[in-house]
């Protein structure tokens, strides 16, 4: 796990190395072990080490071939590398580390581009290839690790965070009105915009060519994309059961590698349980991390968003060594600032209770497992997929799906809040940006089963990618690798072709949730048997508490929607009641505070609104 920059300059003037120094530095966070730098002709590398596996200074990077053709700077991890290692030694190839790094850049060495159909694991890199002058920018699969590229004048610069890019003096740091628009639609960003003007994130399951010699010379190919489709439903459920209960093993097992301490977070739900329960089985005395929080001043169903009691009673059952933080409303305020510069640009959900785990995790560990990833691939959100269900054509889905996927700020309302800077987005047209998420998706849509797994798409290239950036940044920003056992190759193949029917029961059932709501629950007629992620309920069963796994799900959220009325109030009405805030150079000033009112008042939740335009705010504030 590393943070990795590089520049490309078409006026043909070498790179260097003080150039890429300040990138590197910029990202110094995400590799504290170390920094190295490649330049050849019009090319530079930087790379910032954190060491995981094989801690000699043979893991330095970044690497090149001992005939000097190719040469990788990489960030991640690949799981399968000694596999992968035994076949290229079988082909020839000799090997001098112990380092999946060596792995990689001997594959493509072998394979080529094609090598990447090969890696099961989370990556970005950048591959230089003397013998044709070209630059290959790839993104695993998933996406769970970022890549972003900028081009400023006759450069082209890359980094795993924008900071690498904007710390090149050739960069602009200007903001995307169109992609602030996006974000205030969706809470997150579905193009690959950023909230920077000419900076792009690549696209996960992506690979870029880049010819050095001619600018104009890019191509961009996907490898890889999701692909929902249910399989034959007539096999034995119990053959599907012992599949999943097999791979699940097998995914977690994987994530196990480390040359340094590895832990778990525990969220008190079943996703993290299981993987808990499965890794004390190789791990003694597992380190565990849980956030709750002080809930005396929250109401309603917030009054259940503290699962540390699940926790500590999963902790003692599995024997695993149990760390807790516990969140106040002041931890928001305090937090942001910092929140901010790791994540550059908020993306879905509030996000600062992961930033609490990932700095609790860092004082015991170099490595730490999520269970990010289960709800997108079984169906963990019943509530979401109610339109998936009953409608008749596509157009209908995406007009009832897209109407849904409005997070925070409908069309009607859009205009009013974006009227100081209308005429610079009124080209955009965000159904249209709902809808291209489907191009490579082109299932025949004629059952329920098939608009849910639609649904699962979008989710898991919109949601799930989401949440993937956000992880990535909290847990670099505290200089720690996070693993998603849930993204493992083979687990992923096997939950995309699992019949509906196997994750979620009496589809006619499901009614539709409000995720603003604080009465985040099933209606009255629903119980466990209407709830998702039913074969996953099953398989984890075997290793969790009963009470666990028939838990209606829960997000990780803190009880915000109470302290934006209560004893957040003060730092709200400061930021967004003044006039002088940056965000009302864009927004405007009457119409927002009308809306935040509404939730202020009681009468419509607006946590996701409120929590938005404090991040905003503060990206503004770093910015300049």
């Amino acid at each position: 796990m590393c943070g990795i920059c590089g520049v490309i300059d078409f006026s043909g003037a070498p790179v260097p190395v003080p150039e890429l120094k300040v990138m590197c530095d910029a990202i110094a966070h995400r590799g504290p072990d170390g920094e190295g730098f490649f330049a050849s002709e019009n090319v530079g590398f930087g790379h910032r080490r954190l060491a995981i596996i094989d801690l000699s200074p043979e893991g330095k990077q970044p690497r090149t071939t001992t005939d000097g053709n190719l040469t990788i700077t990489y960030n991640g991890e690949l799981y399968n590398y000694r596999e992968l290692r035994k076949e290229l030694q079988g082909l020839g190839h000799r090997f001098h580390s112990e380092t999946d790094t060596e792995v990689m850049i001997m594959a493509w060495l072998q394979w080529g581009p094609k090598s990447v159909e090969k890696f099961n694991g989370m990556f970005a890199f950048a591959m230089w290839d003397d013998r044709d002058k070209s630059v290959h920018l790839v993104r695993d699969r998933y996406g769970i690790k970022p890549l972003y590229l900028g081009t400023f004048g006759s450069k082209i610069l890359f980094g795993s965070e924008q900071k690498a890019i904007l710390a090149n003096s050739a960069s602009k740091n200007v903001l995307d009105k169109k992609a602030l628009l996006e974000y205030f639609t969706f809470q997150n960003i579905f193009t690959n915009r950023t909230l920077v003007e000419g900076i792009s994130i690549l696209p996960a399951g992506c690979m870029l060519r880049i010819d050095t010699r001619n600018q104009t010379n890019q191509k961009l190919t996907r490898y890889w994309d999701f692909h929902f489709s249910s399989s034959d439903s007539n096999v034995d459920e119990r053959e599907y059961e012992e599949e999943l209960d097999r791979l699940l093993q097998q995914a977690v097992s994987r994530q196990l590698m480390s040359d340094v301490p590895l832990g778990s977070y525990l969220s008190g739900g079943m996703d993290s349980g299981t993987i808990t329960a499965l890794a004390t089985r190789e791990i003694k005395d597992l380190k565990t991390f849980t956030v709750g929080f002080d809930l005396s001043s929250a109401s309603g169903m917030e009054l259940g968003f503290d699962e540390r009691r699940r926790a500590e009673a999963m902790s003692a059952l599995f024997k695993t060594e149990q760390y807790e933080m516990v969140l106040k409303a002041g931890d928001m305020e305090r937090a942001l600032p910092a929140v901010t510069r790791a994540i550059e640009e908020p993306r879905v959900g509030q996000s600062y209770p992961n930033y609490y785990a990932a700095q609790l995790a860092s004082k015991f560990v170099k490595v730490v497992l999520s269970g990010a990833g289960g709800d997108e691939l079984f169906a963990g959100y019943p509530w979401r997929y109610f339109r998936s269900a009953s409608a008749e054509s596509f157009n209908e889905y995406v007009d009832d799906y897209y109407l849904y996927w409005q997070r925070m700020l409908p069309n009607t309302e859009l205009k009013r809040v974006f009227s100081p800077i209308w005429q610079d987005v009124e080209n955009i047209w965000t159904k249209d940006i709902f809808r291209d998420v489907f191009t490579n998706h082109a299932n025949e849509l004629a059952t329920p089963s098939d608009f849910i797994n639609h649904s699962l798409y979008f989710e898991a290239k919109t949601f799930l990618h989401g949440l993937l950036v956000v992880e990535d940044k909290l847990s670099m920003a505290h200089s720690i690798e996070s693993r998603v056992p849930f993204l493992d190759n083979d687990l992923v193949d096997f939950a995309m072709a699992l019949p509906i029917e196997m994750k979620l029961n009496n589809l006619n059932k499901i009614s539709r949730i409000n995720e603003n709501e604080v009465e985040k629950k099933m209606s009255k007629s629903s119980s466990i048997e209407v709830d998702g992620k039913k074969i996953l309920r099953k398989v984890m069963s075997r290793y969790i508490p009963s009470k666990v796994t028939d838990a209606q799900k829960q997000g990780f959220s803190a009880p915000d929607a109470s302290w934006f009325q209560g004893e957040s109030i003060e730092f709200v009405q400061n930021v967004i009641k003044n006039k002088k805030s940056s965000i009302y150079e864009y927004l405007d000033y009457k119409t927002v505070n009308q809306l935040v009112d509404e939730h202020i008042d009681g009468t419509r939740n607006r946590r996701l609104l409120i929590w938005s335009l404090l991040s905003i705010e503060q990206t503004l504030i770093e910015s300049n």
